[in-house]
């Protein structure tokens, strides 16, 4: 089951948050250089997904070289706990799956979170 994220609208600027605090015990933290997030493509496989990138036509590509309204990360932020990032632009009434994958600090344990966003104007 995946989680969703709050409906955007292409013109806004947001930032998402994936608590991950509930499933680290006390000892355990996000391992920040090997943790990040992925876009599903129509196929279902995922590409990378990460800083200055825009997702357009099913492809993900750096955000430079866009001059369309693809869906596009602004930043990435890992706290011990917590993977955030900054979403701009998208395509109206268009649905992106997310996944953001973690590896735990200190152990071979990776696993990841599956995250719709709903791109719609709002009136």
């Amino acid at each position: 089951m995946a989680f969703k994220f709050p409906d955007k609208d292409p013109d806004e600027q947001l930032d998402y948050t994936v608590d991950w605090s509930r499933y680290l015990t006390e000892d355990q933290s996000i391992d920040f250089g090997n943790s990040l997030w992925k876009i599903q493509k129509k196929d279902g496989t995922y590409d990378l997904f990460g800083p200055d990138q825009t997702f357009e036509g099913d492809a993900v590509i750096d955000k430079a070289q866009s001059t369309l309204n693809g869906l596009t990360m602004e930043s990435q932020t890992w706290a011990t706990d917590k993977a955030v990032i900054v979403l701009s632009k998208g395509i109206a009434n268009t649905s992106y799956r997310l996944l953001c994958e973690i590896k735990i600090s200190g152990t071979n344990i990776t696993t990841n979170r599956e995250i719709n966003l709903r791109v719609r104007e709002r009136s």
